[in-house]
């Protein structure tokens, strides 16, 4: 066991020995050359295809190189494709349009971009490895071919140097000549097998790049292709949710127009008209005190609408309707002329400024604000609130704010929603105003400021915007 070892450790420093020895002849050898003291065996064709080669392993390892790249992209492009679709699968509702599809889109997106980063990894980036997995093998035979020449030229030299010699040993003129002879042929048959394969190695590229893009931008094609039939499904889904959109609003603002006016909560109560019976359990109405009284509950029609309103107050006994008329009248005469008062005018018609009254007792004024100044009955303490409101302007002439168009009457209550808009209510005469900017005026929505406060004020900062719809013109 001991001798073998020992032969062994001989081998192995017999083999270090000999590399050593190698590499000392082949610097040695190369520093002659360089200085021109020893010729040095060169092939034009072989270094050209050595160039080749090298420039070919550059392009390729560059080419390798911005594919992967491209790679990371794709599936950094793929994730965040996945969390956008992922948020708006979280987002959409389950009442909207759509919403079934839409989840299906999303798996179909993420499905796809998964086909698509394996089909290119599997297609176009394996055939870049496996061509360039080539490249360190050849590379390494290069060079190894390199040193073979070297060492048939020293082996080469040698021999020529012992063959000059004046004392000539035959043994050392064999031997070196034997050591040229196998550094021959290990260079001859290195330096064939390369002078085969980087020529054929040069032109493979070309059918390298040709299958690597190609492969690429078929499955670039096809994912663009599916990709685009995914996002035409989600642009028509949006398309008809918002569809769904407006016709839901224009189906609320509809809805909102055709309804009618809000009628006020509470009414003080108004005295019958003077063509309806009195309740014949109305025993007195006290002029003086403005006040009805009456023995039990008693019930007394609104003049603008068809509601009853209860009063209940003792009485002695009611007067009669010529009385309480004569009295009205009168009291009407005292008023300021273009107040409007709850009674009849001197020869028992209806005046300019009353309502219009019909044949059935369901026919009255439609609309329906009235104010009520807490006098009695009978005593003008009924008024129609826009006359209330417009006396000002009916009885003088006033300055019209800049901008004006025209009027407009509130059929609706309009709570506002924020701080440019304009409160609404029925009955509320607007006064409509000219944008300052034309392409800020927004469809169905107009500018105004409430006439009572412009005669009041003739501030034009009160001003705000509200919905047409919500109005008449006047």
């Amino acid at each position: 066991m001991a001798e073998t070892g020992n032969s062994g450790k001989g081998v192995t420093a017999g083999k270090l020995a000999s590399s050593v020895q190698k590499r000392l002849s082949r610097a040695q050898e190369k520093v002659l050359q360089k200085l021109g003291k020893a010729d040095e065996t060169r092939d034009v064709v072989f270094e050209e295809m050595v160039a080749n080669f090298n420039k070919q392993m550059g392009e390729g390892t560059k080419l390798q190189k911005d594919l992967k790249a491209y790679m990371i992209a794709v599936k950094t492009l793929h994730e965040a494709s996945r969390r956008l679709q992922d948020c708006l699968a979280d987002m959409y509702e389950p009442e909207w349009f759509g919403k079934e599809e839409m989840d299906a889109m999303v798996e179909d997106t993420d499905t796809l971009w998964l086909d698509f980063h394996q089909n290119i990894t599997d297609k176009s980036m394996l055939s870049i490895d496996t061509y360039l997995a080539q490249f360190p093998d050849i590379k390494a035979r290069i060079a190894k071919r390199d040193r073979k020449m070297v060492d048939f030229d020293s082996a080469r030299h040698h021999f020529a140097s012992l063959q000059k010699g004046k004392k000539k040993d035959e043994a050392k003129i064999a031997k070196a000549e034997e050591e040229l002879g196998r550094s021959q042929k290990i260079f001859e048959e290195l330096n064939v097998e390369l002078q085969d394969q980087l020529p054929a190695l040069w032109d493979s590229r070309v059918g390298i790049y040709v299958n690597a893009f190609q492969s690429l931008a078929g499955h670039q094609e096809k994912f663009h292709r599916e990709m685009s039939k995914l996002s035409q499904n989600l642009n028509d889904i949006m398309t008809k949710l918002e569809e769904q959109r407006q016709l839901n609003e224009e189906a609320n603002h509809s809805k909102a127009a055709s309804s009618p006016p809000t009628r006020p909560s509470s009414l003080p109560s108004r005295p019958p008209l003077h063509d309806e019976a009195i309740d014949d359990s109305v025993s007195d109405i006290n002029t003086e005190s403005g006040t009805a009284q009456c023995e039990s509950s008693a019930w007394v029609k609104l003049l603008d609408f068809d509601v009853l309103q209860p009063i209940t107050c003792p009485v002695p006994q009611a007067p009669s309707w010529d009385s309480w008329h004569d009295q009205a009248v009168a009291e009407d005469e005292a008023q300021p002329q273009g107040q409007v008062q709850g009674g009849w005018d001197d020869d028992d018609s209806q005046s300019a400024t009353q309502p219009q009254w019909g044949a059935n007792p369901g026919d009255l004024y439609t609309e329906p604000s009235w104010s009520y100044d807490g006098a009695g009955v009978g005593q003008g303490g009924w008024a129609r609130d826009e006359q209330v409101q417009g006396s000002e302007s009916n009885s003088s002439e006033y300055k019209l704010p800049p901008g004006f168009l025209y009027k407009v009457k509130a059929i609706h209550e309009y709570a506002a929603t924020d701080g440019d808009e304009l409160e609404l209510n029925v009955g509320d005469v607007v006064l409509v105003l000219a944008f300052d900017a034309p392409d800020e005026q927004d469809d169905g929505w107009l500018m105004g400021v409430q006439e009572s406060l412009w005669i009041r004020n003739k501030d034009i900062s009160s001003k705000g915007v509200f919905p047409e719809n919500f109005t008449q013109k006047l």
